[in-house]
């Protein structure tokens, strides 16, 4: 067997083929029909040398230690394996139970985008990844990110229920769809010193809040036993001046209903309220979808997503055409006129609500309360349609 490693040595002394051929240590034992041994093994050895570059090179073995070092390192696929399980996690259980799980983060559309920037970084670090996709160290890390995700929702939830007081609530996509746009959940009664809380989240500046105030200010002081009514603050919405009544403040006084209130009266366009309390601000990022005017009745019926009064329904008494503000007060109050027939279906909708979260019947109210005979009419149809 030729001695390939002998023959490179003799070849960089300066040695001819013939010579290297003839030398007994390289081993070459040419057929005897060869008339030239240098020759013969020059042509030898380039076969050789062609073989060996298209030899694929063995890689160096690596050391367990090292294998492992090198797989525990933070690269992005392994930040992917921990995070990606946490938002998972996380993201599930909050849209299961958006209160108390969501209420530091909802889930949509916070968690859904967290989850996506972490599924992202864990297929982008894969994609460039050489070495192994799935390894002790990875399976590991991925352990880890199922426990923080649950250790992680049941702190919120539990600080969220020993100190904060939050209410749970189930997904909104358990919720019962009612007429009118309403939907009723799952939840326990929202009260106030017994009394059912009617929760309303708007802004003076949302056109949408500003028609749909004339529709819950009507359903309010018809619970109200102050005669006459008092007057609200008034004004214009300032995306598309549409007349309004001003909710915060509002003079309410009913031993059968507690309102409160978050609107925004800076008049600054997408300028929003900030809830002042913990059951608040479940209710808004649990059903609301982020959209306004929201309200809330007996914490068991919702109407979000969309307004109680389109506000083109009252554009024809904008920044104060045709009477304004005075002129759709009068008429909603008196139960006459334009105004009045535009704000009187949601009106008494959301006057069908109150009365199935307090109880009693429609003629009991009607006559407590001096409700005129189509407004009892209307309400009991109404009623009679919520389930």
């Amino acid at each position: 067997m030729v001695d390939f490693d002998r023959v490179r040595e003799l070849r960089s002394r300066g040695w001819g083929w013939d010579r290297i051929a003839a030398d007994t240590k390289v081993g070459f034992h040419p057929d005897p029909s060869v008339h030239d041994p240098g020759l013969a093994l020059r042509g030898l050895y380039q076969r050789e040398r062609s073989r060996a570059r298209r030899r694929p090179t063995e890689a160096p073995a690596v050391s367990r230690r090292a294998r492992e070092a090198r797989e525990s390192r933070w690269t992005l696929s392994r930040i992917g394996y921990l995070l990606t399980p946490i938002f998972a996690i996380w993201f599930t259980l909050a849209f299961l139970v958006p209160s108390p799980i969501g209420l530091v983060l909802a889930a949509v559309p916070y968690l859904a985008l967290a989850l996506a920037v972490a599924a992202f970084l864990l297929v982008f670090g894969l994609w460039r990844a050489g070495g192994p996709r799935w390894s002790p160290a990875f399976r590991a890390t991925v352990v880890i990110g199922v426990v923080l995700g649950l250790v992680i929702s049941g702190l919120i939830a539990l600080g969220g229920i020993l100190f904060f007081g939050c209410p749970y609530l189930p997904s909104a996509a358990s919720a019962t769809s009612q007429p009118a746009g309403w939907t009723s959940v799952g939840a326990a009664p929202w009260q106030e010193g017994g009394r059912p809380v009617v929760y309303y989240y708007g802004a003076s500046w949302c056109p949408y809040c500003s028609a749909s105030s004339w529709a819950i200010w009507k359903a309010l002081v018809a619970f109200d036993p102050t005669s006459p009514a008092p007057v609200p603050t008034m004004g214009y919405s300032a995306e598309g001046g549409i007349p309004e009544v001003i909710l915060a403040g509002l003079p309410f006084s009913s031993s059968l209903l507690s309102l409160q209130v978050s609107e925004d009266l800076s008049g600054v366009v997408q300028h929003f309220p900030s809830p002042s309390n913990c059951y608040q601000k479940a209710y808004f990022n649990a059903y609301s979808g982020g959209a306004i005017p929201f309200l809330v009745v007996n914490g068991q019926f919702v109407h979000g997503g969309s307004s109680l009064l389109a506000a083109s329904a009252l554009a024809p008494w904008a920044n104060g055409a045709q009477g304004g503000t005075q002129a759709v007060y009068t008429s909603v109050l008196g139960e006459n006129g334009t105004p009045w027939q535009a704000v009187e279906e949601p009106a008494w909708w959301a006057m069908a609500i109150l009365v199935r979260s307090l109880g009693g019947t429609v003629g009991e109210y009607a006559a407590t309360y001096h409700w005129s005979a189509a407004t009892q009419a209307a309400v009991s149809a109404d009623l009679a349609q919520i389930h």
